[in-house]
Formats: C-alpha cells, structure tokens, sequence
C-alpha cells in the first residue's frame, strides 16, 4: 500500500456517489506496501479502504475481487469488496481502475505469539478449502515465470557471489517445478502474501485478511511457506520460533491434513517462498517506480532468510 497515484476529496465525491455509503467526508493515504495507491476514506456512514491500481488491469481485477467476495460468502474474514447500485466492484478514477472494500477492525501485530500464528494457519486452511470451488483461474503472477523474467535484471545489481547463488536457488525450483512430485502437491487460489501487515487482530482475536492483489491459482503449500516465512521467523536472525512455527502448521493441518507429497517438499517450497521476495525486494530496490508515499523493503532480509533455508535448517512439517 502506497500513494502513487494522488486523489482530491473533490475527485472522490462523484466517484464515490455510485455507492450506498455516504457523502465522503476525508480521505488520506495510507504510506505501506509497494504497488497501489491506498486510501483510508471516511463518509457520515463510516470508514472504508480505496485501491486505485497502478499495474493490474480492468480486465486482471475481476479475478481478484471476486475471489474475495467468495470467500466473505463463504466465512472467511477477508477485506471484501463493496458493489456498487449497480453490483459492480469496481470503477475507474483518476484514470486508474479503482476499488472500495469493507475496512476491518484492528491492527497488524508486529510481534506475535503462538496463539496469534495458530489463527492464522488454521483461518488459511479454512481459507483455501473455501476457494476451491471458485470458477475463475489466474497462475500465480509472481511466480516461476515471473522469477525467470526477473532474476537477469536484478543479477547485475548483486556480487559474484549472490549472483552465483540465485542462479543456483532459480535452477532448482526450475528443476522442481518439472516433477511429478510438484504436479501432485494440492492447489488452488492462495493469497500469496500473507505476511504480519496483511492480517488484523483486534483484542487478541484474529479479525481478518486482506491485500489479495497477488492472489492466483499455486500451490498451497508455497501460501504456507510465504507465511511462515515472516509469521514464524525472528525478524533479527530469519531463524524460526519453533513454537510459533508448531502452532501454525498445527492449526493449518488440524482443518487440512498436509499429503505426504507436501511433507516431501517442504524444504523446496520455503526455499521459493523466499525465493520470490528476495526477487521482488530486490526488483523494488534497485529498480523503483515513484511514489508520494514509498520506502522499498530490505532485499538483504529475504536473502538471509532463503539462505537458512538453502541450508535445510526448517523443522519437517508435523504428521
């Protein structure tokens, strides 16, 4: 969430008038996160969240907005779009395509526990076995593709030594990802970025998820990896809490039993996990777009961590 994109109250009221919520009454951005303009709007009804989109299109968006509104359907606490006297769930404004979605209450927990990592594993099992009957498909837009695309732009950026070494971590998921073993692990929508920010709590309960505008159809196993790679890890070293780990994939199996295939290849997919954000990271670092509101993220976190897990040094999931 950032501002790349700037809008006026003045430029928001006629927009905004095609919903059921109320004379706008403020509007301010909202500084985090990387790839969209973000708003806190508030009306004499209350206060909603407003995504103008800077990369996906009006014909990508569909995929995602309704995969959210499927999942609020079907009880998953997620951000969920707001339709329009029309039903349509999204516009366009200030020449972007644009969105509004239901605001949740609470906060981002920089520091959780235990009993904070085993709501979000379980709500991301009960996440995914809800969107498996969603009609609409879409791969993974930061994945293996996307990695193949990416790692020659920012190779040049990086020592001999880290250059050698993400040649060497793309090869091996290129390798993997050519497996019967691969092709067997379970899949569906994932909301491919479900780090600490993108979850609310409020009073120590789990209030729900939100930023789906990486979700895509992948392997579940890999929205696992890139959640526990951040949820279960101390942010200083990139090593796990085991027990924040335990409680996560505890929670995870106890709505959805890994297979035997996961279990196989889970040291490979906390590798991707980690893989894909010290790309991105990298990507975002050395090759920024502008913004009002931006601070690129620390692409030396995400090498740390796949570098832990190159070393196999991740508990085996339980059984």
């Amino acid at each position: 969430m950032a501002v790349f994109t700037p809008v006026s109250l003045t430029e928001l009221a006629p927009w905004l008038a095609r919903y059921d919520v109320g004379q706008p009454t403020g509007i301010r951005g909202i500084p985090s996160g990387i790839e969209n303009s973000n708003f806190f709007v508030t009306t004499v009804q209350g206060e909603y969240v407003l995504t103008l989109f800077e990369k996906l299109t009006a014909t990508q968006l569909p995929y995602y907005l309704n995969l959210m509104y499927h999942l609020a359907e079907r009880g998953i606490k997620v951000a969920s779009p707001i339709p329009d006297r029309e039903g349509n769930m999204q516009g366009t404004l200030c020449g972007k395509p644009a969105s509004l979605v239901v605001k949740l209450e609470g906060g981002w927990l920089p520091e959780p526990q235990p009993a904070h990592c085993a709501q979000v594993g379980g709500m991301m099992a009960r996440m995914h076995l809800a969107a498996q009957d969603y009609p609409a498909f879409q791969p993974n837009l930061r994945g293996l593709s996307w990695w193949r695309a990416t790692g020659p732009l920012v190779r040049k950026f990086l020592p001999d030594d880290d250059a050698a070494f993400l040649n060497e971590e793309l090869r091996l998921q290129e390798t993997f990802a050519a497996t019967p073993a691969c092709a067997k692990l379970p899949s569906g929508p994932i909301h491919a970025d479900l780090f600490r920010n993108n979850v609310l709590f409020e009073n120590g309960v789990l209030s729900g998820f939100f930023d789906f505008y990486f979700a895509g159809n992948d392997t579940w196993l890999f929205d696992v990896a890139v959640a526990v790679n951040d949820w279960c890890i101390r942010l200083d070293t990139g090593t796990f809490d085991e027990n924040r780990l335990l409680a996560f994939l505890e929670a995870y199996q106890a709505v959805r039993p890994f297979t035997q295939e996961e279990r196989d290849s889970w040291q490979t997919l906390l590798r991707a996990a980690a893989l894909r954000f010290w790309l991105s990271r990298l990507y975002d670092f050395h090759l920024p777009r502008e913004a009002e509101m931006l601070t690129p993220h620390d692409p030396a976190h995400f090498e740390r961590i796949l570098r832990l897990r190159a070393a196999n040094t991740a508990p085996p999931l339980p059984i």
